[in-house]
């Protein structure tokens, strides 16, 4: 991503034409390559520092799982936004953000294991306030940050008879 993002910046930003375009047959490559886009620097730094932490906490469970989950997440947000969100260019790694953030409230709801639970009161406290990204905002993608979250909640549940057995 820092790369991708110091050839964007160079480029005029020229890559971010590879981001969702809602409703454009030409922007469903976009689904994949959107997440590795970014508007800036800062909205890269913005994002980086909670994947880490996130995609960490994911990975304590299995990296083959948090794998799965993160394809689930980028390509699951990634058509949802491209049908139902606002006009506009939509990336960055916020959908893939909010859906690590859902999965990881998801598990400790659907599984109810002491682990799931304690990684999602830590998740609360540090992210807590991600909620309101979820409600509408001007030059925001929350469309994204709703559909990485549902996507992350909706993985949980679907892997949840995998994880009992």
């Amino acid at each position: 991503m820092l790369a991708l993002q110091l050839f964007n910046g160079l480029s005029g930003n020229a890559l971010n034409a590879w981001g969702v375009l809602p409703r454009q047959v030409g922007s469903l490559p976009g689904i994949l390559f959107a997440p590795w886009l970014h508007a800036g620097w800062w909205h890269l730094l913005g994002n980086l520092s909670g994947l880490l932490l996130l995609a960490w906490l994911a990975m304590l469970d299995s990296p083959r799982r948090f794998l799965g989950a993160s394809a689930f997440i980028i390509l699951g947000s990634g058509l949802l936004v491209w049908l139902l969100a606002r006009p506009g260019v939509h990336l960055g790694a916020s959908g893939w953000l909010f859906g690590l953030w859902g999965l990881l409230l998801g598990r400790a709801w659907f599984e109810r294991s002491l682990a799931s639970l304690l990684i999602a009161v830590l998740v609360l406290l540090y992210y807590g306030g991600w909620w309101w990204g979820l409600l509408p905002q001007r030059g925001v993608s929350f469309e994204y940050h709703l559909a990485g979250a549902f996507c992350g909640v909706l993985y949980a549940a679907l892997t949840r008879s995998a994880r009992r057995d």
